[in-house]
């Protein structure tokens, strides 16, 4: 016996991702919601509020680990402190920016506030190749002080 497994027809979503965005975004308009392709129309926007969850954690590991270099990593102070200001700048405009687009993800950073100060420091530590002891396991300062422009660490 024989079995035949038919080939998966390809969605239009399948064969061209941004002709199907741009024609699901013209019956969304046009009210036509019955002509829409809701299930991966659900997809995508699930998918976008992970995206920006991600990034949104990559942001604050990011500044973290830089604080913590500009803070902790004197063998190299000197000739990067320009650098890492300049990377703790603009991850904090990043951060700003996500939290003012998307208020709501304030809970979430608060969330993730200390696991992101511990991959952080890890981070740190391969990068420097400084002992993981030499970053403090307490957190170096609030979400209000990590966000602010004008505070670093003593």
């Amino acid at each position: 016996m024989v079995i035949q497994i038919e080939p998966k027809t390809q969605t239009l979503y399948d064969q061209d991702y941004y002709l199907w965005l741009r024609i699901t975004i013209n019956q969304l308009r046009a009210g036509q919601f019955s002509s829409v392709d809701l299930d991966n129309l659900l997809e995508e926007l699930e998918s976008m509020g992970r995206s920006q969850k991600r990034r949104v954690k990559s942001l604050l590991i990011r500044l973290f680990e830089h604080l913590l270099k500009l803070t902790y990593w004197d063998g190299e102070r000197e000739r990067n402190e320009g650098h890492w200001k300049g990377e703790v700048r603009t991850f904090r405009r990043e951060i700003k920016d996500e939290l003012k687009d998307s208020p709501s993800l304030k809970p979430y950073i608060l969330e993730i506030f200390d696991e992101c100060y511990q991959d952080a420091r890890k981070e740190a530590s391969d990068r420097s190749q400084l002992p993981i002891d030499t970053f403090p396991v307490a957190l170096l300062g609030s979400l209000e002080q990590i966000l602010d422009e004008n505070w670093f660490p003593e």
